[in-house]
């Protein structure tokens, strides 16, 4: 984020890192604004020095890191689940080797898609692997057939993914828990619901 000079940035946990719903967050302040005491913030007493922060004192006394905008303390069981699976990351190879495999499993899933389906459906996620990540977003073409009368049928198969409406069928096969089979298992249900 530094070299590409972004201000301010902030990111959730819970869906990319699986540290669930309620997970921790993150936040990122180029250096050029830390010692910036114009800039608004909500000062709160976990974003004191830590040097100073049991003396309690009625006056903000900030570091100039990024933790002066801490406004409370991480909560203990989201913190524990988050390491928990940042080590089931390491243990897989690291974010690029996942990144590798997910490049190659949505490879798969659009020629899926492409060879059995053909202009049946639609994906209107990116076909471009480094303008997208895992999940592909999907439309059913067919005239006349309700996308979520098929979304149904295949959420009954025991496939999870979710409907966005109006008519969109969301579908992301993570490479930390999926297989190319489970993908192939997808399509041929997807394909089944479609043709039925």
């Amino acid at each position: 984020l530094h070299d590409w000079d972004v201000d301010f940035a902030c990111w959730c946990t819970y869906k990319y890192v699986n540290a669930s719903p309620g997970g921790v967050g993150g936040v990122y302040v180029h250096e050029r604004h830390l010692s910036d005491t114009t800039l608004p913030k909500l000062l709160g007493w976990w974003g004191t020095k830590r040097e100073t922060r049991f003396e309690m004192v009625n006056v903000f006394d900030g570091p100039e890191t990024a933790e002066s905008w801490q406004v409370s303390n991480g909560m203990a069981v989201p913190m524990a689940a988050l390491a928990g699976s940042l080590e089931v990351f390491d243990e897989a190879g690291g974010m690029s080797v996942l990144r590798d495999k997910s490049r190659l499993q949505t490879a798969y899933l659009f020629f899926l898609l492409d060879e059995l389906l053909g202009d049946d459906i639609e994906s209107i996620s990116p076909r471009d692997p480094d303008q997208r990540g895992c999940q592909l977003s999907l439309r059913v073409t067919v005239p006349d057939l309700d996308g979520q009368a098929v979304f149904a049928e295949i959420e009954a198969a025991g496939v999870a993914c979710d409907w966005r409406f109006p008519d969109v069928i969301r579908v992301a096969p993570t490479p930390l828990f999926n297989t190319f089979t489970d993908i192939r298992r997808f399509v041929d249900i997807l394909a089944q619901a479609v043709r039925r």
